[in-house]
């Protein structure tokens, strides 16, 4: 049986597009007929309010999960993206780390708790709290890979991404051309477009995927997947069935102001 792989999906500075990326490679992964699992370790929960849930309506998540009180099969839920679940968090999340000081392998309470999961599906994101504390550390103890660079010579880098970039902005332009310059196999093909309908997705909690498949945004996360399955090595999956409908394109909700070619 080919196992699944962890990606931590992390980065200690806020506002980069870590939650994006983490709600929207799922779902581009689901589309692609992957089983994934999205792991949502930071207390701000944006990426549980990302995929249409009521964060104040949840009482298992990842607080139970690291403090092992709940199995893992216990704090799983469903999603209405297809083939994608999710271990919602909840704001409580900021006091697990005082819970779990004292505890032996305090790093590891993660990677204990999801470790068999690996069986059940194909990919496994992590999106990590913006701060390199034990909630980030149990995320990377857990994970095989981890999509920007950590100097641990035990954990593979996935590859950086980059993201929110304007092609109309000298300095975006600037950062692409340094990044791949000084790090180029470690980097991404795909670029993660500065896009209205991506900005506007979260608002009403949902993936690009599910918001907009028509965007540039989307296909930029699909893109995005393709290249990490094909990293991957993969072709075929062997965990278990797994269905998908059609894809539903809302209509068009553009902000004041909004225009056709920022699709």
């Amino acid at each position: 049986m080919i196992m699944g792989k962890i990606i931590a999906i992390a980065n200690q500075k806020g506002g980069v597009g870590k939650t994006t990326t983490s709600v929207n490679l799922a779902a581009s992964l689901g589309v692609l007929e992957k089983k994934v699992l999205l792991i949502d370790a930071d207390p701000q929960a944006n990426a549980t309010s990302g995929l249409g849930l009521d964060v104040d309506s949840i009482e298992l998540g990842t607080y139970q999960l690291l403090e092992h009180t709940k199995t893992a099969e216990e704090t799983i839920i469903k999603t209405s993206s297809p083939n994608v679940d999710l271990i919602p968090a909840h704001i409580d999340l900021v006091a697990i780390e005082i819970e779990l000081v004292d505890k032996d392998d305090r790093e590891y309470m993660m990677k204990k708790a999801i470790r068999h999961l690996k069986e059940k599906y194909d990919y496994i994101l992590i999106d990590c709290a913006p701060s390199l504390g034990l909630l980030t550390l149990n995320a990377l103890t857990a994970a095989d890979s981890v999509m920007i660079p950590i100097h641990n010579p035990e954990l593979d880098i996935e590859g950086m991404v980059l993201t929110m970039y304007d092609s109309r902005l000298r300095l975006s332009n600037q950062v692409v051309e340094e990044v791949k310059k000084h790090f180029s196999e470690m980097v991404f093909d795909t670029i993660i477009q500065r896009n209205v309908r991506l900005s506007e997705a979260p608002s009403y909690g949902e993936s690009i995927i599910k918001y907009d498949a028509s965007s540039k945004g989307a296909a930029n996360y699909l893109n995005l997947a393709n290249e990490v399955v094909v990293k991957n090595k993969e072709t075929k999956t062997s965990v278990g069935p797994r269905t998908i409908g059609p894809i539903k394109r809302p209509g068009k909700r553009y902000s004041v102001g909004h225009r056709q070619e920022c699709r």
